[in-house]
C-alpha cells in the first residue's frame, strides 16, 4: 500500500530519486502450490474454498447472505478451533449498541462461537468435531456488512463503496501458532493462505461491481444483477460498488485488464492510470513470473489521495493526480504479499520494500540516491520491525520500510550484480509461489547465489530475521 497516495510518491522520490531493478527476463513455470515459511508447509486451516452468497440494498452500503468456508488440515495433530478475521472491524472496534461493528457474523452450522475478540475483529468457533491430519471440515455463517460512512479502503465516497478487506476470511495457524494481530492505522496487519473463493453478488444494476477474480453477469429480477467472481489461490477477496465509467483492455502479454474510474476524474489522469497498468502487469511479469489470474481490475480516483492507493487480489485501488498514478506500486503487490505471501504484521518489508523496489523498474533507476539518503533515528530501527513497532511509532514509518527497505535491495544488487540479483528474484518467486516466505527465507534465497558471506551485509542494512518488536 502507498500509504498517502501518489502524494507520498512525489515528496519523497522527487527528493530521493526513483527506484529500479534490471531487467530481466522470466518464464511463466511455477509449482501449483508452495509453501515454505513460518512453518507454513504445515498451516492450518489450509486451502480454504469460500462460497459466498451476497445481496446489496439500493445503494450497496449494506450486503447481507450467507458464507460457506471448506478448509483442510496440514498439520499433524487434530485441529479443534478456526478464527475467522472480521478485518472490517479494525477500524470501529466493537462500535456501540446505536451503532455496531460495521463487519457481523451469526447462525453458525459447523462449530460453536465465542464472542467476538481483538478488538472484534476475530470470532473462534469451536469446531463441532476436531477435524484429523489431512482431513477437511466446513463452517457456514451468515454474514451482514455495512459500508462505514467514510473515505477508506473499506468505506464509502459519494455514491461509490469500497469493500477492502471486508469478507469475512480464517486466520492462519502455524509453526508460530495462531496469528491474531490486532488492527493497525497504518499499514496492514493480514495474514492469510491462498484460497479458492466463488462469490455471488446481487445488486442494483446501476451500480458496477469490479471484483477479485474472472467475473460473469446475469439479470436478477427487474433492476438487479447477479455478479459471479471466480478466483483461484488467492488471498482475500474485494469488490466495490458504484455508478464507475469503465473500459477493458487487454495488455501485450494477454491479461484483461479492466479499469474503473469516477466521473470527476479528470480523463488525462485515467488514461494514464489505464496506460501505467497495462504495461505493468506485463513487464512486472516478465520479471517475476507471468500473472497467473488473467484478469485484473484498477479502481481509479482522484478522491484517494488521503487514503492511499491500496493493493487487494487481482483489484487495486489507485490514487490519480497530475503527477502520475499509483499503479505499478499496487501491481507489483500481485506479486508481493499476493502471489509470494508474507505476514504483514510481523514483516511489512516483505511486500512493501519489494513492491516499492519493483516500482522503479519501468524507470530503470537503480537506487542511486540510497547511499546518502538512509538514516535512522535510534538503533531499535530496523527495516525488518513489525507492524507492532511502526504502529508506536507514528508517522513517517513510510520511509524506514518503503524506501530505505528498497534501498537494501538496490545495495544487493550492487553485491550480487545484475544478472544474479534477476535470477535470484525469479528463483526466489518460483519457489514461493502461492505461498508464504519470511526475512530469513529471503537471506537464504540471496545467500544461495553467491559466495560471499552476507552476514555483514544483513547487519549493516538492518535486516534482522525474527525481529517483531
Amino acid at each position: 500500500m502507498r500509504r498517502t497516495g501518489y502524494t507520498w510518491v512525489v515528496t519523497a522520490f522527487a527528493v530521493l530519486g526513483s527506484l529500479g531493478l534490471l531487467l530481466g527476463g522470466v518464464g511463466s513455470g511455477a509449482p501449483a502450490y508452495a509453501a515454505t515459511a513460518h512453518g507454513a508447509e504445515r498451516a492450518a486451516p489450509s486451502r480454504p474454498v469460500y462460497r459466498v452468497d451476497l445481496r446489496a440494498d439500493a445503494t450497496g452500503t449494506r450486503w447481507t447472505g450467507r458464507e460457506t468456508v471448506t478448509f483442510g488440515n496440514r498439520s499433524t495433530e487434530p485441529l479443534r478451533e478456526v478464527y475467522v478475521r472480521l478485518w472490517g472491524n479494525g477500524t470501529d472496534g466493537c462500535g456501540t449498541p446505536r451503532t455496531p461493528s460495521p463487519v457481523r457474523i451469526g447462525r453458525v452450522i459447523g462449530g460453536a462461537p465465542d464472542d467476538p475478540s481483538v478488538a472484534c475483529s476475530a470470532v473462534r468457533i469451536a469446531l463441532a468435531a476436531p477435524l484429523a491430519p489431512l482431513g477437511r471440515a466446513t463452517v457456514a455463517f451468515d454474514v451482514s456488512i455495512t459500508v462505514p460512512d467514510r473515505l477508506h479502503r473499506f468505506g464509502r465516497d459519494g455514491d461509490h463503496r469500497y469493500l477492502g478487506n471486508a469478507l469475512p476470511v480464517l486466520a492462519v495457524r502455524d509453526a508460530a501458532g495462531w496469528h491474531l494481530d490486532p488492527p493497525v492505522d497504518r499499514g496492514e496487519s493480514y495474514y492469510t493462505v491462498a484460497s479458492d473463493f466463488e462469490v455471488t453478488l446481487d445488486h442494483p444494476t446501476v451500480l458496477g461491481v469490479p471484483a477479485t477474480g474472472v467475473t460473469t453477469d446475469r439479470p436478477a429480477g427487474p433492476g438487479r444483477t447477479l455478479t459471479t467472481s471466480v478466483a483461484r489461490q488467492v488471498r482475500d477477496f474485494v469488490w466495490a460498488a458504484g455508478p464507475f465509467r469503465s473500459g477493458v483492455a487487454t495488455s501485450p502479454g494477454g491479461v484483461t485488464v479492466r479499469s474503473y474510474w469516477t466521473a470527476g476524474t479528470p480523463d488525462a489522469w485515467v488514461a494514464t492510470a489505464r496506460a501505467d497498468a497495462v504495461r505493468a502487469v506485463d513487464e512486472l511479469g516478465r520479471r517475476f513470473g507471468r500473472y497467473p489470474y488473467g484478469e485484473v481490475d484498477v479502481v481509479i480516483s482522484d478522491r484517494f489521495a488521503p487514503i492511499g492507493s491500496m493493493e487487494f487480489p487481482g483489484l487495486v485501488l489507485v490514487a490519480v493526480d497530475e503527477f502520475g498514478s499509483g499503479a505499478v506500486h499496487e501491481l507489483a503487490h500481485q506479486w508481493w504479499y499476493g502471489i509470494v505471501g508474507n505476514d504483514e504484521y510481523a514483516s511489512p518489508w516483505l511486500d512493501e520494500a519489494f513492491a516499492t523496489y519493483s516500482d522503479g523498474l519501468l524507470g530503470g533507476d537503480h537506487g542511486e540516491d540510497c547511499a546518502e539518503g538512509v538514516s535512522w533515528q535510534d538503533d531499535s530501527q530496523a527495516v525488518t520491525n513489525s507492524m507492532g513497532y511502526w504502529a508506536a511509532y507514528g508517522p513517517g514509518w513510510t520511509r524506514y520500510v518503503y524506501y530505505n527497505g528498497a534501498c537494501v535491495l538496490h545495495d544487493l544488487e550492487r553485491v550480487l550484480g545484475g544478472p544474479v540479483m534477476a535470477a535470484m528474484l525469479r528463483g526466489y518467486v518460483r519457489d514461493h509461489w502461492y505461498g508464504v516466505s519470511t526475512t530469513a527465507e529471503f537471506q537464504r534465497a540471496a545467500q544461495a547465489v553467491t559466495r560471499t558471506d552476507l552476514t555483514s551485509f544483513w547487519r549493516e542494512h538492518r535486516i534482522r530475521a525474527g525481529t517483531t518488536t
